[in-house]
């Protein structure tokens, strides 16, 4: 198996200099003062196509020979591969054909076609695409382009990695999500390569989605391993089995791989909404995730990689609906009550003197187990924690009602 040098990491960075962008790095003093030391985000999410996977991408179609070139390239993605084959694809003249699930969000097919590929949509989830890419490559001749299993692919996303050293001279430790393993593991190669030439170290920390971590049995076991996944917002790295290619990096490389749950992620989308002003995919938010839950422990300047903010418009109005529920500052209550003129008012009354904002209001006499006297009144209210929350639920408690909180 060949692995990426410090030598390809660095052709890959003057290849790519007039493809990608350079993304800024952002001081962030809310996540400093939660650490307790500085903290910056590398806003890959800015980058063109909104994710780093053009990196790799690029990289790799930069790489092909004329011949191949001719045939064309065909991937498979449900959306940021896509966009960066797609793209990269088009700027260097090589015809794209990309494979994507039928339920692919219409931002991200919209915007791969923008991009002048071929897509063809089949099959409910993404192992349906991938077989028929491959058949495809196999039928044609195009070139396979994978996601993250291949040399020049973990080269392109280690350009990353240079990025960071160049701009953070006291870099100590790099925060980065994990998926299939390109990324980190070309971020972390490159970066500690660059480190130890300085006779310096800096820590690399992977985060997983806990519904999809095959990183952390697969480290334990020496060897990638399969597991079985369940659904996660955090799609763009929702991987069951290791890369093989990015294992054999990250088991020498990377320090420590942590996971973070789906109200976690949710949480840290909405804490860079409010604080950092930036739109970030569940994906590029896990590392931010893992700063907030206290996963990652303080150890000198700090940089967390928000790798994409593909985010379909839809699921962010759901996440941040979520989020505000996971933060506590977001509830539904259910209130039985008997059906009698003034009890609408006086719940008003209650929430108001508490300082509850009331977001929604169903007031409704169906509903399973009502006798004929009562009725449902379901409210939406905007808290401002834990404590407020309690303190809602005390009033209307002491004021005889029973309230419930609808789960989110």
């Amino acid at each position: 198996m060949t692995l990426p040098t410090l030598a390809d990491y660095e052709n890959a960075a003057d290849v790519l200099a007039p493809l990608i962008t350079r993304t800024p790095l952002n001081d962030s003093e809310y996540l400093s003062d939660v650490l307790g030391v500085p903290v910056l985000l590398k806003a890959e999410n800015l980058q063109r196509t909104g994710s780093f996977k053009v990196r790799g991408a690029a990289y790799r179609l930069s790489r092909l020979t004329a011949e191949e070139r001719a045939r064309g390239v065909v991937a498979a993605s449900a959306g940021n591969h896509a966009q960066g084959v797609a793209l990269a694809a088009k700027r260097l003249g090589i015809p794209a054909t990309i494979y994507m699930p039928l339920g692919v969000p219409v931002p991200k097919l919209l915007a791969t076609r923008g991009y002048g590929a071929e897509v063809v949509l089949e099959g409910a989830t993404f192992e349906t695409p991938l077989r028929l890419a491959i058949e495809h490559a196999e039928r044609t001749g195009a070139v396979f382009i994978p996601p993250y299993d291949h040399a020049d692919i973990i080269a392109g996303q280690g350009t990353l990695g240079l990025e960071l050293w160049e701009d953070v001279p006291d870099l100590d430790t790099v925060v980065v999500g994990i998926g299939g393993g390109g990324l980190i593991a070309g971020v972390a190669a490159a970066v500690k390569a660059r480190a130890a030439a300085a006779g310096r170290t800096v820590r690399v920390i992977g985060v997983q989605a806990e519904n999809s971590a095959p990183y952390v049995p697969s480290l334990a076991a020496g060897e990638p391993v399969q597991i079985e996944t369940t659904p996660t917002i955090a799609d763009g790295i929702a991987v069951a089995r290791p890369g093989d290619i990015p294992f054999a990096i990250i088991k020498d490389v990377v320090d420590e791989v942590v996971t973070v749950s789906d109200d976690d992620i949710a949480r840290a989308i909405l804490v860079l909404l409010e604080r950092a002003k930036l739109v970030v995919e569940p994906a590029g938010a896990v590392g931010v995730a893992a700063i907030l839950t206290g996963k990652v422990k303080a150890a000198g300047t700090t940089v967390s990689i928000l790798s994409g903010g593909n985010i379909d418009p839809l699921l962010l109005q759901r996440v941040i609906a979520h989020g505000l529920a996971a933060s506590s500052r977001y509830m539904t209550l259910q209130i039985p009550l008997p059906d009698r003129p003034g009890q609408l008012a006086r719940v008003s009354e209650l929430l108001a003197e508490v300082g509850a904002n009331v977001i929604e209001v169903l007031h409704t006499r169906h509903g399973h187990g009502l006798q004929i006297s009562e009725v449902i009144l379901q409210l939406s209210v905007e808290t401002r924690g834990d404590e407020h929350r309690a303190q809602v639920m005390q009033a209307l408690q002491d004021a005889g009602f029973e309230p419930s909180i609808v789960p989110d």
